[in-house]
């Protein structure tokens, strides 16, 4: 990678703060060995802004939007030094039976949308031009589940930061200056056992979670177990709640009777997200864990770095 384009004052982030959409295509891939699958992979970050604009000019109502990250391993590959500070491969977690895994995914497309069929002609036009360079990993289609809700039936997201605060959140600034305007994403895939689950009273399951399941209330001090989910994944530094931006999605198969939710965590630092997990998995203290995780099994778990626009066009040289 030879040099950065632009002023760090005019990084243009990708559009990680984007409103929550009914739709969504988590595609994951890995780069195939070769400098011309290398080459091809560059070529598409200096398109890659306007392909999105073509796909979304159809529908300008349709919300369409995308943001690429890149794994640890693919950026060595492919662009070499410099490397963003806090990029390294997923860090696994095991505790029991209790295993948050690392999986192979050197490319992630975050394809949202208010239709599907947005998401998808875009997910078509990325794979057109990478197909003979990349061996697809994982492909997820979300949708909106009715109110915002998963599908084990309680709202998602409901603590994320709006505005400013959403930006500081997930945005690089100078603690990174040759990578600010980007910003880390950890995504997960986790599958439910819906039959167990349904098998709950639901004030078990509010219990398990922290917050009510209808109106979606936080649980009071005294009655939320510390082993709630909810409590859990509250991170502080130096008395102060650190955040991060989730844009988790159902997905499901209902004739292979498959339930899930895709995890996806922005946050300009990985820290956060990993000592959530650890949290989750382990325990706060250890033994304390995550009881969503008796009816939840995460089956991958990456890490990427999600370049400015800016950084993202010189990376093609």
């Amino acid at each position: 990678m030879k040099g950065l384009k632009g002023e760090l004052s005019s990084r243009r982030p990708q559009p990680v703060v984007a409103p929550l959409t009914r739709a969504a295509i988590f595609l994951v891939v890995t780069v195939n060995p070769g400098d011309d699958h290398r080459a091809t992979v560059r070529a598409l970050c200096e398109d890659f802004p306007a392909l999105v604009r073509a796909v979304a000019f159809r529908d300008l109502e349709g919300y369409l939007s995308c943001v690429i990250g890149f794994g640890s391993a693919a950026w060595d590959r492919v662009f070499g030094d410099p490397r963003p500070a806090e990029l390294h491969e997923f860090r696994d977690v095991r505790a029991g039976p209790r295993h948050a895994v690392s999986t192979p995914g050197d490319i992630l497309f975050h394809i949202r949308a208010a239709r599907t069929d947005l998401c998808f002609e875009l997910a078509t036009q990325f794979m057109d031009r990478l197909r003979q360079a990349v061996t697809p990993v994982d492909e997820v289609h979300g949708f909106q589940y009715f109110d915002d809700r998963d599908l084990i039936g309680f709202v998602d997201g409901t603590e994320n930061p709006t505005g400013q605060l959403a930006v500081e959140a997930t945005i690089i600034g100078e603690e990174d200056a040759p990578f600010a305007g980007g910003s880390y994403v950890i995504v997960q895939k986790y599958l439910h056992d819906m039959a167990a689950w349904n098998a709950l009273s639901t004030e078990a399951q509010e219990r398990i979670i922290g917050r009510t399941k209808l109106s979606d209330i936080e649980l009071a001090e005294g009655i939320k177990p510390t082993s709630a989910h909810n409590a859990l994944t509250i991170i502080e530094e130096n008395g102060k709640e650190i955040k991060i931006l989730r844009d988790n999605m159902p997905f499901g198969d209902a004739a292979r009777g498959e339930f899930g939710t895709y995890f996806i965590g922005y946050a300009r630092s990985p820290r956060p997200i990993e000592q959530m997990l650890e949290n989750m998995f382990v325990g706060r203290p250890p033994g304390n864990y995550d009881r969503l995780l008796d009816f939840s099994r995460a089956v991958t778990g990456t890490l990427f770095f999600v370049p400015s626009l800016d950084l993202l066009e010189s990376l093609t040289s």
